[in-house]
């Protein structure tokens, strides 16, 4: 129990420490054409939408760090931890554009990673079929999060809507690989329930 607290330590210290974690497949952004001068006002929306996108990241490992602790089966610990190896690349992708982007990461992760873990962990705790329907409702909420910043990120910013696209791909891909595991489906006023807490996030990362 103790090599497993120490573990999830490191996770959280490589979530929330910029340049801490590293990612296992290539940023999509490198397939992109080079940046297009942007002025300011572009360049700030861009960032403000990939800080977000980041924290929803920093949201996404501690939420399937705090599931995977509270797991009733090997089998779906096993599953959430793979989720959260993955949402790592997505972590790192929006790190680094934001860095090319001359931004920095929300000042707010750790308070967002600590509230998320204890979520995960709470949602876990309810067994698994519920909570793997939580991480298919969740993957919903983000992906639809992703499609209205596809929209209005600046026409010209082709790599951020590159990675963001990768981001959406995968993202449908977990919460399918959840529902497919025995996860219940959320209805949809607990859906709706989920849009408004996470404004909370959306609307204190985009500039903090």
């Amino acid at each position: 129990m103790i090599e497993y607290g120490i573990a999830q330590f490191d996770r959280f210290l490589k979530t929330v420490i910029p340049n801490s974690a590293s990612a296992a497949k290539a940023n999509p952004a490198q397939q992109a054409p080079h940046d297009i001068e942007m002025d300011e006002g572009s360049r700030q929306h861009a960032a403000g939408l990939m800080r977000i996108n980041h924290t929803g990241e920093v949201c996404a490992q501690a939420l399937y760090n705090g599931q995977a602790l509270t797991a009733k089966s090997a089998e779906a610990r096993a599953y959430l931890e793979h989720a959260a190896d993955e949402e790592t690349d997505h972590l790192v992708w929006c790190e680094e554009r934001l860095a090319e982007l001359a931004s920095r990461p929300s000042l707010l992760n750790p308070a967002f990673y600590g509230a998320s873990f204890a979520i995960g962990a709470m949602t876990g705790l309810l067994g698994d079929r519920i909570s793997l329907g939580f991480v298919s409702a969740t993957e919903d909420q983000v992906c639809k999060h992703l499609e209205e910043h596809m929209v209005t990120l600046p026409e010209e910013d082709q790599r951020s809507r590159a990675i963001l696209q990768q981001m959406i791909e995968d993202e449908e891909r977990h919460g399918s690989e959840a529902l497919a595991r025995g996860g219940k489906a959320f209805p949809s006023p607990v859906k709706q329930l989920m849009t408004v807490m996470s404004k909370v996030m959306t609307t204190t990362t985009y500039r903090i």
